[in-house]
This record gives structure tokens, C-alpha cells and sequence, in this order.
């Protein structure tokens, strides 16, 4: 067997959820065949072993399909959104989308979780992850440090409140760029939050 390389495979991000189309499970098991393991990840990834030299012929096989290809391991993942269930433009489906291309893929010292709510009720969970963007009405909350894990649990702390959809690519680079330059080795991006605290995050947000 020849080398063998690891892809992370989403749908689109839409209204309902993470819904695959029968065709695109017949596609991933098509390419993936009858032994393979995939796996499902908490961040609404399939992960996917495929042969190194047919990775980017698989993942224009995917893409072709309307799924979304991204990297394994240390980056920053694909938007973890809510279902739209308030209708997609009241929403902000077309907003989510816009921020997963922008912010999706990028190398982090550890990996990042990003998740999205189109309204207060938080049905994706958003304080829960690294980074939470919460839609209010006409404006958007942003929150940093959640921690799903472990007996010490705790809810991600509110960092800017009343953004327009203009600031929010702007502001989520900027604390992405910010963790990478400055975390210490593999911090965990919620550590990260606490040694440098919220004050000065927020300064950088401003």
C-alpha cells in the first residue's frame, strides 16, 4: 500500500443542518471502498483516508459532488452552524457561509472550533466552542474561550457585542492571527483566552 493522507469532508453549510444527499454517500463510498474507516468528528467532519497521489483528484471528485474538502489536524475547522431553523435569511445563512470561506482551513497551533447561531436560542452550541458568533436580531455577538471538555467546562465569555456583518471576517482574522503568533507551543486556544485575558482581547477587537 502506497502512502496514505487524511481529508476532512462536510456539506454544505445550508438550511437543516449537516445533511449529506444519498449521492454524495454513494460518492464517499465509491472512492473510500468497502474497508475503509471513516470516521465522524465532533465538529461535523467525516475524516477519510486516501491514497497521497490521488488526493486532489478525490477532492475535485468531491467538490464536483457539492461537498467541501478541508484539512486534518492543527487548523482552524469548518463553521459548525446552526439549522436555520428561524429561515435562512432572518438567519444569516448567506453571513455563515461568507465566514467559513474566510476563516476555514487556516493552520492553528491547535485545532480550532468555530461554531455560528442564528439566533439566540444557540442550537449549534456556540459558547461551547473556541470561538462562538451568535446573530441578535440585525447585529452579531462574538465569543471566545469555550471549553466542552473535561470537569473543568466552561462557557465561552462574550468579547464584542452590536457587530454589523462587515466586522466580523475583520475581527475573527484578527484573533485567529493573534493566537498563532502568540500562543505558547500547543496552548489550547481556551488557555490562550485566560493568559491573555479578555481586556486586552478586547482592545484587539476594537
Amino acid at each position: 500500500m502506497g502512502e496514505i493522507r487524511k481529508m476532512a469532508v462536510a456539506p454544505a453549510i445550508q438550511a437543516g443542518g449537516s445533511l449529506f444527499t444519498p449521492e454524495q454517500l454513494s460518492i464517499i463510498g465509491a472512492v473510500t471502498g468497502p474497508d475503509a474507516k471513516i470516521e465522524m468528528t465532533s465538529f461535523k467532519q467525516l475524516y477519510l483516508e486516501v491514497p497521497a497521489e490521488r488526493y486532489e483528484a478525490i477532492k475535485e471528485e468531491f467538490e464536483r459532488g457539492g461537498l467541501e474538502v478541508y484539512p486534518t489536524g492543527f487548523a482552524t475547522k469548518s463553521l459548525i452552524a446552526c439549522q436555520f431553523c428561524k429561515g435562512a435569511e432572518e438567519a444569516g445563512l448567506e453571513t455563515a457561509r461568507r465566514i467559513n470561506q474566510a476563516i476555514a482551513g487556516i493552520e492553528t497551533p491547535t485545532p480550532i472550533k468555530i461554531g455560528y447561531a442564528g439566533c439566540a436560542l444557540g442550537t449549534s452550541e456556540p459558547l461551547l466552542k473556541d470561538i462562538g458568533i451568535v446573530k441578535m436580531r440585525e447585529t452579531f455577538d462574538i465569543y471566545v474561550g469555550g471549553e466542552p471538555k473535561g470537569l473543568k467546562a466552561s462557557l465561552a465569555k462574550l468579547l464584542v457585542s452590536g457587530l454589523q456583518e462587515e466586522a466580523l471576517i475583520p475581527i475573527l482574522t484578527k484573533i485567529i492571527n493573534h493566537y498563532k503568533q502568540h500562543a505558547k507551543g500547543k496552548e489550547k486556544f481556551s488557555k490562550f483566552v485566560d493568559r491573555m485575558s479578555l481586556e486586552r482581547l478586547k482592545k484587539l477587537a476594537s
